[in-house]
């Protein structure tokens, strides 16, 4: 061992040994100085430009959503998107300088990129479902599907959407429940929130009352709610009554459309049934039964009279020619039987 050590000294003790390392101390400094350093000043000049060109980009969507005067949920999630896009380009921008840069030192990133390369394909073999949420929900924030606080339907579930992140959306329904979807679960979506709600109320009435005083009386009490202050900022359009829809049995329906702005339609709804109720109530007049049947009523002495045929009303008598009422409620099970009758 002493021997080597001694062989080894040998050179270094001549002057060639420390001339020669000298030398490539230079020559190495001189490509440096001369080739890699601008290469790398260059690299790094991209690399800056194009972190100040992302800033920009994404500074300019929250701009863009303030000039147009974007409600405060939305410009909630443009803020939100574009720092997560920030973030992602910037982390991507800088990993790729990193490597461009030690490729210009002359490190060897064959090892460095087929670990890489390994890692990325199990992360991704695992976690791929997480890349089609985030996608998804990418694109969610980008096409304005749907916000928080809309009403939606997707994925079979309807609700209020209160709260969405790139991952998953999260739905509440009318009792309640609380549903997480994740967004790849997200292919169809029903906005019943957007720019305004229209809801149909269908009248049903009985087929003795005369129709054009039925549409005369749906218009007024359509209007009456119009005109009502509790209601009337809601309302977008006047309410449409449009005739006669259907006719089953004795019963006629006469829809009633309300456009109001979203979401509100609720209330112009529940106040125009309860008053077509009680007008139809002060003017005796039936509601629609699909079981309800005509009968030949009998004359005043009990012989037929082909061709009088009328619906049992409220307050007649046999005598007026008119069926006497009968409350089915009163009769026994056995004899209550709407389909039976003739």
């Amino acid at each position: 061992m002493t021997t080597a050590f001694f062989l080894f000294l040998v050179p270094m003790t001549q002057k060639g040994f420390f001339d020669r390392l000298l030398d490539e101390w230079v020559a190495d400094g001189q490509e440096f100085l001369h080739v890699k350093l601008p290469n790398l000043i260059v690299v790094a000049l991209i690399a800056l430009v194009l972190s100040r060109l992302i800033a920009l980009a994404t500074r300019r969507m929250v701009t863009v959503a303030e000039q147009n005067k974007a409600s405060a949920t939305r410009l909630a999630q443009v803020k939100t998107f574009s720092a997560i896009l920030r973030t992602t380009l910037h982390a991507t921008l800088w990993t790729l300088t990193t490597l461009q840069a030690l490729s210009i030192l002359g490190v060897n990133l064959g090892p460095l990129l087929a670990s890489a390369g390994v890692a990325g394909i199990a992360v991704g073999l695992a976690a791929q479902t997480i890349v089609k949420d985030i996608l998804n929900g990418t694109l969610i924030l980008l096409e304005d599907q749907f916000n928080i606080g809309d009403s939606v339907r997707i994925s079979g579930m309807n609700g209020v959407v209160e709260a969405m992140t790139l991952r998953r959306t999260e739905v509440r329904d009318g009792d309640g429940t609380l549903y997480v979807i994740p967004n790849s679960q997200i292919t169809t979506v029903a906005n019943l929130s957007r720019e305004f709600s229209q809801a149909t109320v269908n009248v049903s009435v009985d087929f003795s009352a005369p129709p054009d005083e039925i549409l005369e009386l749906l218009r007024e009490t359509a209007m009456e709610v119009r005109r009502d202050a509790r209601f009337a900022a809601d309302f977008l359009a006047d309410p449409q009554v449009l005739g006669v829809d259907a006719m089953h049995g004795s019963e006629m329906v006469y829809p009633v459309q309300f456009r109001t702005r979203a979401g509100q339609q609720s209330g112009p709804v529940r106040e125009f049934r309860r008053r077509i109720r009680l007008a139809l109530e002060e003017r005796k007049m039936l509601p629609g039964d699909p079981y309800r049947t005509f009968h030949d009523y009998g004359s005043p002495s009990g012989g037929p009279a082909p061709g009088k045929r009328g619906v049992v009303r409220p307050n007649e008598t046999p005598g007026e020619g008119v069926a006497k009422p009968v409350d089915l409620t009163a009769l026994p099970p056995q004899e209550h039987n709407l389909f039976d009758a003739e």
